[in-house]
């Protein structure tokens, strides 16, 4: 269903929401006790996290680092490490806001059946919630490549310290990816440590532009949503096709989609209702 151009009525973020997005979702809510919720970026943003896309759906900076880059080249993870070092700790210290106290109040009420995030930041475990599918992953671990070791990203924060002496190591600035701008900076002379256990090479355990969800995670969601009433989409543009492709194939089935997002979303002539509105104050106004 083509969503009306009436709908798409912009509402800034932090303003209190339209009373007719609250009421719409509030029915929403009540018609349909089994959701597959999927949240993107947008929905940490009053976090302090920025989200990829503008209201048009195209990046708003350079584009993030791609899984063959970072695999490949030498060069690639020295300057992601050298940012993300900079950036982890605004991460680390990032609390959940509204959107996702919310969500996890709805959980509770049993109105969620299966929450799909795209973001990495673990803000809904934070939040309290219990069974999250991070279909990209989690920033807060890293994996070796080779042996397949697993670390914590406050460890490797450590090591990435003790080998680079005088680098900046915290910062309050940060990008989508939990890294920061360093400006003209030598990144030849930054040091990446290998695995403790075999050499190899250490990489957060997040899904990179380029590469592959896991098979079971994936498997997870669809069975999640084979089980739903209805969808609903927060904070997400839809542009990648790892969140798109269970939104396509719930309007191939006939659910009911209600999205809540800034701007345009890849699928927009599929879903049924979207409210232009801030995710947080209205999923708190909504959600009593």
């Amino acid at each position: 269903m083509k969503v009306p151009d009436e709908l798409l009525a912009q509402s800034d973020e932090g303003a209190a929401p339209r009373a007719d997005h609250v009421a719409a979702l509030r029915d929403f809510l009540d018609a349909n006790r089994r959701l597959f919720v999927l949240t993107g970026a947008g929905i940490s943003t009053r976090s302090g996290i920025p989200d990829y896309r503008d209201r048009d759906g195209g990046w708003k900076g350079a584009t993030p680092i791609q899984h063959q880059a970072f695999v490949g080249q030498l060069s690639k993870r020295r300057r992601y490490w050298a940012r993300s070092m900079a950036g982890w700790p605004a991460v680390a210290r990032a609390k959940p806001n509204a959107a996702h106290d919310a969500l996890h109040r709805l959980g509770r009420a049993g109105h969620i059946g299966t929450l799909v995030t795209q973001n990495v930041d673990g803000l809904h475990q934070a939040a309290g919630n219990r069974g999250v599918i991070d279909l990209h992953g989690r920033l807060d671990r890293v994996v070796c490549l080779d042996c397949d070791t697993r670390l914590s990203r406050h460890r490797v924060q450590e090591m990435l310290i003790d080998h680079n002496a005088g680098w900046l190591h915290d910062s309050d600035a940060i990008r989508p990816d939990g890294d920061i701008e360093l400006g003209d900076v030598d990144y030849e002379r930054f040091v990446v440590p290998d695995c403790p256990v075999c050499g190899g090479i250490l990489k957060p355990d997040v899904v990179f532009f380029g590469g592959a969800v896991p098979k079971k995670t994936v498997a997870r969601a669809w069975t999640g949503l084979a089980r739903a009433e209805a969808v609903l989409v927060v904070g997400s543009s839809l542009m990648v096709w790892s969140g798109f492709r269970f939104v396509r194939e719930a309007a191939v089935r006939g659910l009911p989609i209600m999205a809540i997002n800034h701007g345009r979303t890849r699928a927009d002539d599929l879903i049924t209702r979207k409210l232009d509105d801030d995710c947080a104050a209205l999923l708190t106004d909504a959600i009593a």
